[in-house]
């Protein structure tokens, strides 16, 4: 069953998108008890927040010491961080996974076209070892909708993988890789192939498995190892309904529905688009799809923002905890 709000969010466009987040904020401030305390406890007047850079973005770290709820429901799952040895992970209670699953299939086919034409292979071990992966969730509803009979998970089998991407290669089809990055450096070590129709998308994470290692050596020896001109990238967390992919160079884009600020990291109050060309800060995501839980987030990336919206990570904020989805650098 659809949400109230499916059709607002979905169907938003630049110009309706101020009034639909700000509707969404004081429908949030007025239904989710920690927003509103935190709202609170800054002395925000709501009646005076007239803009997307006046409202308040709650710290990422609240979703690891509270259950952030718009409206009271019983969550139909909880996703949950992977975090690292010792670490509290963050918990997202969702309400509804029809508003995700509709997030992530209409951004998936607004930068690579309808998933049915995809075969879409997950190599994500770390993750498969985990319950309740908001990234599982997502890759395995793309492999069911992608209707390929080679789409699917692959754990520790490096050499299936290689000989299923070279005849997927040898019959053309369109294939697309998402892997953890540490998982992808590993087939890299092993095996060279020369891909045409395959896009290789890392998600970020090392895990301890590897040195850490920035973005661009990480690209530059997959580019290397499968003969490809760019390695797409997905920015997602366990926090966020909504996702922004980049097609290479680390340059993201968001679906309409989420939007990135950023915040000057000695004021966190203090939000701003770029005024020309770029500038740097804190990322603040907006996003649209989380309306039963908050929408506005003050993560603990840094970020260097475009004036056309699109955004590169430049990697974690001093004493921010280390997480499993975000561990490079740029």
């Amino acid at each position: 069953m659809k949400s109230q709000w499916n059709h607002k969010i979905f169907t938003v466009n630049e110009q309706r998108f101020k009034p639909l987040a700000l509707e969404i904020f004081r429908f949030q401030y007025s239904n989710n008890p920690v927003y509103r305390e935190y709202v609170d406890a800054l002395r925000v007047n709501v009646s005076r927040v007239d803009s997307i850079t006046r409202i308040p973005f709650l710290p990422i770290r609240f979703f690891k010491s509270h259950a952030v709820q718009t409206t009271e429901y019983d969550p139909v799952v909880v996703f949950e961080s992977s975090g690292t040895t010792g670490s509290i992970n963050s918990r997202h209670m969702v309400k509804d996974t029809g508003l995700y699953h509709e997030s992530f299939t209409r951004t998936f086919e607004l930068f690579y076209g309808p998933v049915k034409d995809w075969c879409v292979i997950g190599l994500l071990p770390s993750y498969l070892d985990r319950k309740n992966s908001s990234l599982v969730f997502m890759v395995n509803e793309l492999i069911g909708r992608s209707g390929h009979p080679q789409s699917g998970f692959y754990m520790h089998e490096h050499n299936k993988l290689f000989e299923v991407l070279t005849s997927l290669e040898a019959a053309g089809q369109k294939t697309i890789l998402i892997g953890v990055t540490f998982a992808l450096l590993d087939l890299a070590e092993k095996y060279s192939l020369s891909l045409k129709h395959t896009i290789i998308m890392e998600t970020g994470g090392m895990k301890g498995r590897r040195k850490e290692m920035i973005r661009q050596e990480v690209h530059d020896i997959l580019r290397q190892a499968f003969h490809l001109t760019a390695i797409h990238s997905e920015y997602g967390m366990t926090e966020l309904l909504s996702q922004a992919y980049s097609k290479g160079e680390g340059v993201f884009h968001c679906p309409p529905w989420m939007k990135i600020l950023l915040r000057d990291e000695e004021d966190p109050l203090s939000v701003r688009h770029p005024a020309g060309g770029r500038y740097s800060g804190a990322i603040n995501i907006i996003d649209l799809a989380n309306i039963y839980s908050c929408s506005f987030i003050a993560t603990d990336d840094a970020g260097r923002l475009y004036n056309d919206g699109s955004f590169e990570v430049l990697g974690r904020l001093d004493n921010s905890d280390l997480r499993g989805c975000s561990l490079m650098t740029i």
